[in-house]
């Protein structure tokens, strides 16, 4: 008998998602041509002739205000099924629900005075 035998749906969809992409870039790699030269190594802009330093340094602005939406859009992916089942949970899943918010909120609350979120 094999040993995981309970575990075969879980090893054959594992070997299967494994094996899409690697057959995905190797068919790729075997079937893309292949050129070289000065002109696939210059940067695209629309089809325009890059004028300048096309290394541009962008502002952590961006990244702070992305990072502060991905941790609220999380927020809610975590909240959201705490909500459907609220009424089964019970009194100490809405404590630890309230901790969680509780948390985001202080984080919140320092990236705001540290003015992370001043946008200027």
């Amino acid at each position: 008998m094999y040993l995981f035998s309970e575990y075969d749906t879980f090893w054959i969809y594992l070997s299967i998602s494994s094996l899409i992409p690697i057959l995905a870039f190797s068919i790729s790699r075997s079937l893309a041509p292949i050129s070289k030269g000065a002109e696939k190594a210059t940067s695209y802009e629309s089809g325009i002739e890059p004028m300048g330093d096309t290394w541009i340094q962008f502002r952590i602005r961006y990244y702070m205000f992305a990072l502060v939406f991905v941790v609220f859009d999380v927020e809610t992916v975590f909240l959201y099924p705490w909500a459907m089942s609220f009424d089964i949970l019970g009194l100490f899943t809405f404590i630890e629900a309230f901790i969680f918010v509780i948390i985001l909120i202080v984080g919140l609350v320092y990236a705001w005075r540290k003015g992370a979120l001043e946008w200027s």
